[in-house]
């Protein structure tokens, strides 16, 4: 068969859905990405993928904008006349969803995130809404990443219940990503926050915790990992960024294909983001048995047990972050040992990325079952 899959970057498909394009192409279907280009596209194409440029905005909803990616969208699966399309990322879901509805191609969308239209309420929450509700109306199968995402859609009457199926995130290659040991405990302990520079990532929070606990621990390093998204509404400048670090509140590593060494250096992961759909640098520092520090909301205690594996703070509360990085400085190396080994067992059973294939599959097996004997009729 032809499987097409789309999101708003090559890199999204890259590093967060490679594990089900490897199986794809390992069961001798023909796989192509439709994304806007980037740096991975060399990557795909290694790997056996075709793939085709999409042009689009990530930012904010334009009525103009999304017409002419609903068009893009259309003339692309008339082209191509895929078999399935498997849609990420939100626009690519929504406006992807309605080109290949309109054209008798099947959908399946993965929820990954709920977007900052959505979480902004008013107007906006409004027309985000009644977008889903059509989009996602009669397709067999919408991927949740964690259980509030699929309460939340299934409570709205944006899809049903039956269509509603839940993935642990993304999944993670267990093997990529090993535990290692924490660093030294006579080295000043490091708090690593692994996201991009926005403010719905919990960035202003945690730069104000910094503060807060550098006024007792002076020695306690904190370090931001992400890139500048100035396409984003709630973006950060990099002249903030190059302030706080002017003031001794962070270390700005900008970005890194990969993030093992940096996870590896540090004592702590830090997420205290506003939502998650599953967030898959808390996954990957678990696996690699680091404690975790992250906010109380949807995608995040999903991965924190709290007490267990790290501890869970009050929502855009840098107070609380504060004393959460507090109770963990007062820990004992070995506490601090058994929180990572905790994390690592829970990540081996409940997100390993081949649950995540496995269920790709039957999706696509129960969508297109009878294709191997249409196909042998034409022959």
């Amino acid at each position: 068969m032809h499987i097409l899959l789309s999101a708003n970057s090559a890199w999204n498909i890259w590093n967060f859905r490679r594990p089900v394009v490897q199986e794809l192409i390992a069961r001798k279907h023909r796989v192509s990405v439709l994304a806007p280009p980037d740096d991975s596209l060399a990557e795909l194409e290694a790997m056996g993928c075709r793939t085709l440029p999409l042009e689009m905005s990530v930012k904010g909803l334009n009525p103009v904008e999304d017409l002419r990616l609903l068009y893009r969208f259309k003339r692309q699966f008339r082209e191509e006349r895929p078999d399935v399309v498997l849609g990420y990322t939100i626009k690519n879901n929504l406006f992807g969803a309605l080109a290949a509805k309109r054209l008798g191609i099947p959908f399946i969308p993965n929820v990954t995130g709920l977007g900052t239209a959505f979480l902004s309420g008013g107007a906006l929450r409004f027309v985000a809404e009644q977008l889903y509700r059509r989009a996602f109306a009669d397709l067999r199968t919408v991927f949740f990443q964690n259980p509030d995402d699929r309460k939340l859609f299934v409570s709205r009457q944006l899809v049903t219940a039956e269509q509603a199926r839940l993935l642990p995130g993304s999944g993670i290659d267990l093997r990529r990503f090993a535990a290692v040991g924490l660093p030294d405990p006579e080295t000043p302990p490091v708090f690593l926050m692994i996201a991009r520079l926005l403010r719905d990532k919990g960035v202003m929070e945690f730069v104000q915790a910094a503060r807060l606990v550098k006024a007792t621990h002076p020695g306690t390093r904190f370090q931001l990992l992400g890139a500048c998204d100035a396409e984003n509404r709630s973006a950060i400048d990099k002249e903030m960024v190059d302030a706080w670090v002017a003031e001794g509140l962070i270390e700005y590593l900008g970005t890194t294909e990969d993030v093992r060494p940096n996870i590896a250096r540090a004592t702590c992961v830090v997420l205290p983001s506003y939502r998650e759909g599953a967030p898959r640098t808390l996954i990957e520092a678990a696996a690699m048995a680091r404690p975790l520090i992250a906010t109380d909301v949807p995608g995040c205690r999903e991965v924190v047990d709290h007490g267990i594996t790290g501890y869970l703070c009050k929502l855009r509360s840098a107070d609380s972050l504060a004393r959460a990085m507090l109770t963990l400085l007062s820990r004992p190396p070995e506490a601090l040992t058994a929180m990572g080994r905790a994390g690592r067992r829970k990540v081996e059973q409940v997100f390993d990325e081949q649950i995540v294939v496995d269920a790709y599959m039957r999706a696509i097996d129960e969508l297109t079952r009878g294709f191997e004997t249409r196909l042998e009729r034409l022959h």
